[in-house]
């Protein structure tokens, strides 16, 4: 099985220059940075480091998974965002759960052993928002064994089964959907503990309310406007 690893980035200068130099040749067959559109030196920062990079036509986290299945080779792929949240030596127990088992592997901040980041925090609003949409997900669709993170990005996917999937979702809702549309083909959805760090410079893409609200909104669609 080949492995293509396929980093996403968008204005992650300080991410980058802490996490990249921590990947090491044996996790993938290919590395491809998928950029989307950064001017904080990022782009040249990974081409300096020997990456291959590619921009993307239109934004979206969902569109940068796309472009990125559509420019590797890969019978496995492995999204990584590298701002802080991902460990990196993840990657290959990704790679190696979707070769023993699995169609899609999900990096778990939930299963036994995982950290939350915000495990330690008196009120854990972002946690318990994740676990609502798992739990929702689980009860509509899942047929196979429990699901813990249905949404986190830090995951892989056979191409077999991602080319299958059909992903429409052009925003932070492309996960979500592999998870669901997994769920409702029955495809072997396989999880590993991960500690989610901190985040390493600048502020999240993903404000936490208003992304529950576009969150919330395709699981409505994704249940009345779909077919269930």
């Amino acid at each position: 099985m080949t492995r293509s690893l396929i980093v996403l980035t968008f204005n992650e200068i300080d991410g980058v220059r802490a996490m990249l130099p921590r990947l090491t040749a044996d996790y993938a067959d290919e590395v491809l940075v998928v950029d989307g559109g950064s001017t904080d030196g990022t782009i040249e920062y990974c081409r300096a480091m020997g990456l291959r990079v590619v921009g993307q036509e239109r934004p979206g986290r969902g569109e940068a998974c796309r472009v990125g299945a559509s420019h590797t080779r890969g019978d496995a792929l492995v999204f990584f965002s590298p701002d802080g949240n991902e460990d990196p030596a993840d990657i290959p127990r990704l790679f190696d759960a979707l070769e023993a088992d699995g169609d899609v592997a999900i990096a778990s901040r939930f299963l036994p052993g995982a950290r939350n980041e915000e495990d330690d925090v008196a009120l854990p609003l972002r946690k318990w928002t994740n676990q609502a949409f798992s739990l929702a997900a689980n009860a509509i669709w899942n047929r196979r064994a429990r699901v813990t993170d249905t949404i986190n990005g830090f995951r892989g996917i056979h191409r077999a089964a991602f080319d299958t999937l059909a992903l429409r979702s052009m925003g932070y809702t492309i996960e979500f959907e592999m998870t669901i549309r997994a769920m409702k083909r029955r495809m072997r959805i396989v999880e590993i503990p991960t500690r989610e760090g901190k985040r390493v410079g600048g502020r999240t893409k993903a404000p936490s309310f208003r992304t529950g609200i576009v969150f919330l909104r395709f699981l409505v669609l994704e249940l009345f406007e779909r077919g269930g």
